[in-house]
């Protein structure tokens, strides 16, 4: 295998930024999960993460560290790419502590790479505010990934298509040579907010759809959220000056389908537990795995507040995740509201 770059950096071993680090494998002579849990790094000493991606076999030149010293002493000529796979509630204090390093990565003109999909409930901040806060002076060397692509497929070498948005045309072709792969391809868009904001919602109407699905309704409910949940992410982003069209490509349309229809959906499994009548918070304890709609429900909904956003099903879902609300009688009172035109 002949590989044209050195070393990529991947920060986060959960399934999405393993398997990734996978894809990169193709491309790269070294790459380096950074990992904090004991068991996932000791699993990836055997090639595989026992913990989010079981009886997955990891490329052989991908390995783990647990910190800096032993990631510097795996480096393989330099760093050529940071990857971020952090949730997006611990990237502000993951990344202010450790400034200094990523600061110095990025003042090499090394490209960025965020893969986190979420809204920060307390800021109300997407992602790439988030980096740019702390590191203003390097915004075009960011890219932020995403669309309809599971873990376990990826691994799998299914054929994935996503999204790769960005400020530089350069960094972002750069970017993109260094992640195609026979089987996963990605399509550049300077579209940041947009792709953001459909990586970001569409986790929440994962959540409701596992709900309809878990309430034992069909095909036809399904497509109705989808539309109308399509047209509400339409009004969020408006408000951030996003291309209408972004909604209905990879990280919009494509990333909603997915995640609504598939079985592999942490946030439609989610939504599932939820129409059983288990609470919200016991199943975020019970389990090791983020669901990333559940906190970025609480943030839309106080994003539609502030900017006056008609979000009926966004609202529906923070009832039934915050205040306890009947999932049923949320449903009801829904199709009770007063008829208005679809285009409105």
């Amino acid at each position: 295998m002949t590989t044209k770059y050195r070393t990529a950096l991947v920060i986060g071993a959960g399934a999405f930024g393993t398997s990734i680090a996978n894809v990169l494998a193709l491309n790269f002579k070294k790459v380096i999960l950074k990992v904090r849990s004991d068991d996932v790094y000791e699993g990836l000493k055997k090639k595989e993460n026992i913990i989010y991606l079981p009886g997955n076999r990891l490329a052989d030149n991908i390995s783990g560290a647990k910190d800096w010293e032993e990631v510097d002493e795996q480096v393989v000529g330099g760093v050529d790419l940071v990857v971020s796979g952090l949730p997006t509630h611990a990237v502000r204090d993951y990344f202010k502590e450790n400034y200094e390093r990523f600061h110095l990565y990025l003042k090499r003109d090394i490209p960025f790479v965020s893969l986190t999909k979420g809204i920060d409930p307390d800021t109300l901040e997407l992602p790439d505010d988030l980096f740019f806060d702390l590191f203003p002076l390097y915004r075009d060397q960011f890219c932020f990934l995403s669309g309809p692509s599971f873990a376990n497929e990826i691994m799998q070498a299914q054929i994935t298509l996503v999204s790769l948005a960005g400020r530089s045309r350069k960094v972002l072709l750069n970017v993109a040579e260094m992640i195609d792969s026979p089987y996963f391809k990605v399509f550049c868009t300077y579209d940041v907010k947009g792709v953001l904001l459909g990586g970001a919602l569409k986790n929440i109407l994962a959540i409701a759809g596992g709900i309809i699905e878990g309430l034992g309704y069909n095909h036809n409910t399904r497509a109705a959220m989808i539309t109308r949940g399509i047209a509400e992410m339409l009004r969020f982003g408006k408000v951030f000056n996003a291309r209408p069209e972004t909604f209905y490509g990879l990280s919009g349309m494509g990333d909603l389908i997915l995640t609504t229809t598939g079985d592999l959906s942490r946030n439609k499994l989610f939504g599932l537990e939820i129409a059983k009548g288990r609470k919200a918070e016991d199943i975020i304890k019970s389990q090791r795995y983020t669901v990333e709609g559940y906190k970025t429900t609480r943030a839309a909904n106080a994003l539609a507040e502030r900017y006056d956003i008609r979000a009926r099903i966004f609202h529906g879902l923070y009832l039934v995740l915050y205040e306890s609300a009947s999932p049923k009688e949320v449903i009801g009172e829904m199709m009770n509201l007063p008829t208005r035109f679809e285009i409105d």
